[in-house]
């Protein structure tokens, strides 16, 4: 199949150094999996198969795109996309810059990202999955939903600027497993990232299940007063917090069109807690890496932050090239981003609160209905939503009704920071439209970050 898919592409670029277009090809073949539960049963289950074919034309600082849903055995429906870019580009508003075209100096292969046992896994194995995950937890009032995706990915492209090509496979899957009481609403996850078969743990996720459904079942709910909290964040919400920094922080593009919290004389300057040390690191292969990005820019392990101390800022070529940068091999689908852990030795859920408490501490797994409020001072908002649990200074274990957090990032990953669990895990942030892009960043498994504001409180769950 590789060999095909190669081969299809240099017959592309050969038909349009025919026409004299200046083109770049980018293929993108997905099998996906998906088996979906609700109200305790596969309320969905589903696969599919699908070859997108994304076309750039490009014409002095003119650029049109031009993508299709295509097979590898119809040349003639891509040669066609090819003509209608090639057509569309000479209608394209010029840019105010000259864009890059994609020039590959030599061919790339990488394959050591696909497991085909985990891409290849049955319907029977998912299935099993679930119900191991979930023997003996669910009743007539507690009932199971979630998600079992997974699938691989290849990626290949040409340029008429040359005749090398990059191809990459990778294999991924992404569990999530939820409990609901259908009656009083409240809402307990477990989540599970892979990169291979073997890192499939569902005993793990029904070990952290049960542990919350003992809380949510027998602790006392309670409407939390407005006010400063030290917090416990969990894999979920400091993954999705840093989805966010990704965007407003240390974007070079974000930060020249004013939307990043961070600046140029941030750099070399301490600006997050000396705990915090974030690498986008390639040789991590939970996080689904490429080695090259989508301009044939080598990617080495790239440090953002190290001891707080802001480093640099990232560049894809577009931005590079509209503001006249460096680009720093960062042209790619998602980052992988490495956040270490700490010191704190606390792994699980049961070890957190065994920990001593000098203040009542609020956990916080998981952060939905997320958005940015203010990109140039880092203000992120995000309510609490399943599993939150308080952790109360003299022992009992009670169960917040849903809290909203409005705070900047700067505070939640500032001098804030208590603690970091010593223990990392891959959380996953792929997400379920467009063409398949596996992607997780690498978080400690806790942060504690004290004196966070509550802005909102929930009377009910």
């Amino acid at each position: 199949m590789k060999d095909q898919i190669l081969q299809t592409l240099r017959d592309l670029r050969k038909y349009a150094l025919g026409k004299g277009y200046e083109i770049a090809l980018f293929f993108n073949e997905e099998d996906s999996f998906l088996m979906r539960f609700a109200n305790s049963a596969i309320s969905l289950n589903t696969n599919e198969h699908l070859i997108r074919l994304s076309i750039t034309a490009f014409s002095g600082r003119k650029r049109a795109g031009y993508g299709l849903i295509t097979s590898l055995d119809n040349l003639e429906m891509m040669k066609q996309g090819i003509d209608t870019a090639a057509e569309l580009v000479e209608h394209a508003q010029p840019l105010s810059y000259q864009p890059t075209v994609p020039e590959f100096k030599e061919s790339f292969t990488d394959e050591g990202g696909h497991d085909p046992a985990l891409a290849g896994i049955s319907n029977e194995e998912r299935l099993k999955y679930f119900n191991t995950a979930v023997e003996g937890l669910e009743t007539d009032e507690i009932r199971l939903s979630g998600i079992f995706s997974n699938g691989s990915t290849t990626i290949a492209q040409i340029s008429t600027r040359s005749e090398h090509t990059q191809y990459y496979r990778l294999s991924d899957a992404q569990i999530t497993i939820v409990l609901a009481h259908a009656g009083l609403k409240w809402e307990v996850i477990a989540e599970q990232s892979a990169q291979k078969k073997s890192e499939l743990d569902p005993a793990s996720l029904r070990h952290e299940l049960a542990f919350l459904l003992d809380h949510y079942k027998n602790d006392k709910p309670l409407k939390l007063p407005l006010g400063n909290y030290n917090i416990v964040l969990g894999p979920a919400a400091t993954g999705e917090l840093l989805f966010y920094m990704d965007i407003i922080g240390f974007s070079g593009g974000m930060l020249k069109r004013g939307y990043s919290f961070l600046s140029e004389e941030k750099i070399g300057q301490k600006s997050f807690s000396k705990e915090f040390t974030l690498v986008d690191d390639t040789e991590r292969l939970e996080t689904f890496p490429l080695k090259r990005d989508h301009m044939g820019i080598s990617r080495k392990s790239f440090t953002i932050v190290q001891k707080g101390v802001f480093k640099k800022f990232t560049w894809n070529q577009d931005d590079a090239d509209e503001f006249d940068a460096k680009a720093t091999g960062h042209t790619v689908g998602h980052k992988s981003l490495f956040l270490n852990g700490g010191a704190q030795q606390v792994g699980t859920l049961q070890e957190l609160l065994k920990l001593p408490r000098d203040a009542d501490v609020l956990y916080i797994p998981y952060l939905h209905y997320m958005n940015i409020v203010n990109p140039s001072k880092g203000v992120i908002t995000g309510s609490s939503r399943f599993g939150a649990l308080l952790l109360k200074k003299d022992g009992p274990v009670m169960v917040p009704y849903n809290v909203r957090l409005t705070q900047s990032l700067l505070d939640i990953f500032g001098d804030r920071v208590a603690w970091l669990s010593s223990s990392t895990v891959p959380y996953n942030l792929s997400r379920s439209y467009g063409a398949r892009n596996p992607a997780a960043y690498i978080v400690p498994r806790f942060i504690r970050v004290d004196g966070l504001e509550i802005s909102h409180s929930n009377t009910s769950y």
